[in-house]
């Protein structure tokens, strides 16, 4: 058996053919993409369909295999995400289609097994074994009707959440975007010629392994710095001044260390292109950053762009903002919205406004309320970006007073967050729905909690099954009320510990004193609020649910 480890470009017709017969193993974690990353793989490739000439290709990045030569048989030790999700993409646009094009593109999704060569007919993805009858039942033989008239919440894992809301949205968008089936099957054609994905072969699971590590922790495309580099130094003379701004360089990478590094360079891209990234980091680079380079244009960049835009990463990003604690505070919320597009934006203000500490705090307040509402209302990254591109475009606009328009919330979107803080907030996904319970909690503790808990749940006072006879049932005996209420901010509070299927229906008492409260003393001020009750009735909770609601306006500046 070859050792050998290989890699090959392969466009999508060849990665879901007969070659590869796809297992995720058991020790997996289960499928996770939700409809943001979803709804940008579309938009990436919707882009570059429309816009690129039908000679270019697109790169969907790389996967990593554990397969030995000849044989099909491959398990996905790295590209679980992306081929369920393309399986699922390519059997939505199938399940639209008629006919023989029907026919066609259901062979990217199903092995039609040839008895002349001992293939057996079998879905060419396997998901792990819990996900898997799912998976194969309503995406890959196209049920997509019966899919849909699923609740979400009922079933049984995230994953397969994940692919029920994952395929609708795609379906939706194929719908939006494509009136014929002929537009369809162009597209379809586009997926399956001209999307890549490079392929790491490995027989051994130990080896695959170790690429997979060298991939993440080192990351191929990180020496696009290094490729930058070479012809920054290399443009810089005589030799003694470049050997200085060389060491200067290399002081700045270890500062941010190596990924942090690439970060800042595609911020800075941002800060410069004010758009969403279309292609590679270092053509985009070359052309909105550094389309010339010579010595005195490469000594100002390093001077004048990277040295305080890498200062203005470091501080933004370790909340380390000197001798203002309500700048460090505000950053450090920043930082807990789980994307960083909000970064070039305060980067750019920071670098026009270090020395303004109370600039910066009214700045960064903004930009934290425009990061929070675009992600509690799951605005898409092509449109966040698009919005930080305005400001950014205001920030360079002289014309443009104080902060500009773009970072203020309009009235539109002032009342759909008040919606959404009024709305079944615990329904949310995890992220938002902590992001917005412990910014809330923040605002009650008025802004002297700091949060550094490795574990929370978000817990309902009013329990989600009320047992008959019992106090709760009494204090709550309309359902309707019950269902009204159950999941809005006024019943649920965050706790640092593990759920306790047997806690949470207590009666409230027992609740209160053996679950609600950690070590006596509860570390959260929305908990702290709840053990001053004696009961938890429907009145108390719509009066706890418009308080924390106005601390939300209040702090927020929500007022329309």
């Amino acid at each position: 058996m070859s050792t050998k480890i290989k890699g090959s470009e392969f466009p999508l017709a060849k990665i879901f053919s007969s070659d590869f017969d796809y297992n995720i193993p058991s020790f997996q974690r289960p499928y996770s993409w939700t409809e943001d990353q979803t709804r940008e793989l579309f938009n990436d490739l919707h882009d570059f369909y429309v816009e690129e000439s039908s000679e270019e290709q697109y790169f969907l990045g790389s996967i990593v295999l554990v397969k030995e030569d000849d044989k099909p048989h491959s398990e996905v030790i790295d590209g679980q995400q992306r081929l369920t999700t393309l399986t699922i993409l390519l059997a939505a646009l199938t399940s639209r289609l008629t006919g023989d094009n029907r026919a066609d593109f259901k062979n990217y999704i199903i092995e039609p097994g040839r008895a002349s060569q001992g293939i057996v007919p079998k879905p060419r993805l396997q998901l792990r074994k819990v996900d898997n009858p799912f998976f194969c039942t309503y995406v890959q033989e196209m049920q997509f009707d019966k899919l849909f008239g699923l609740n979400p919440d009922m079933l049984p894992t995230e994953a397969q959440q994940n692919i029920l809301l994952n395929a609708k949205l795609l379906m939706d968008l194929l719908v939006a975007n494509f009136a014929s089936e002929a537009e369809l099957v162009r597209f379809g054609a586009f997926l399956v010629q001209r999307c890549l994905l490079i392929v790491v072969s490995t027989p051994t699971e130990q080896s695959a392994f170790r690429i997979f590590s060298v991939m993440n922790n080192r990351g191929m495309d990180l020496l696009v710095t290094d490729i930058i580099k070479a012809d920054v130094i290399g443009a810089i003379t005589p030799d003694s001044r470049q050997q200085d701004y060389n060491e200067k360089w290399e002081s700045l990478e270890i500062q941010l260390g190596r990924s942090g590094f690439n970060d800042l360079f595609g911020h800075i891209r941002m800060i410069r292109m004010k758009a969403k990234a279309k292609k590679s980091l270092q053509e985009e680079f070359y052309k909105f950053v550094l389309p010339a380079i010579t010595c005195p244009i490469a000594i100002d960049f390093i001077d004048n762009t990277l040295e305080p835009f890498a200062n203005a990463y470091d501080i933004i990003s370790s909340s380390h903002y000197a001798g203002a604690e309500d700048v460090n505070n505000i950053l450090r919320w920043l930082n807990r919205i789980d994307n960083s597009d909000w970064l070039p934006v305060a980067m750019l203000y920071y670098v026009k406004h270090k020395d303004n500490a109370v600039l910066l705090q009214r700045f960064f307040s903004k930009l934290e309320r425009l990061a929070a509402y675009m992600r509690i209302s799951s605005t898409d990254v092509t449109h966040r970006i698009d919005r930080y591109a305005k400001v950014l475009a205001d920030l360079e606009n002289p014309a443009v007073a104080d902060f500009g328009p773009s970072i203020e919330l309009s009235a539109a979107e002032i009342q759909d967050f008040l919606t959404r803080l009024g709305s079944d907030v615990y329904k949310m996904t995890s992220n938002k729905r902590n992001y917005l319970v412990l910014r809330l909690d923040s605002f009650v503790s008025d802004g002297s909690a700091y949060y550094d808990s490795k574990l929370l749940t978000i817990e309902h006072v009013l329990p989600q099954t009320v047992a008959p006879g019992s106090q709760w049932e009494k204090d709550w005996p309309d359902p309707v009320e019950r269902e009204k209420w159950l999941h809005k901010l006024g019943n649920i509070l965050p706790l640092s510990k593990r759920k306790n299927s047997q806690a949470q229906n207590y009666e409230f008492p027992v609740k209160k004193e053996k679950y609600f409260k950690t070590k006596g003393v509860s570390s959260f001020a929305l908990t702290t609020q709840v053990l001053n009750y004696t009961t938890w009735t429907p009145a108390i909770v719509q009066k706890r649910q418009s308080e924390l609601i106005e601390i939300c306006k209040k702090k927020w500046d929500l007022i329309l």
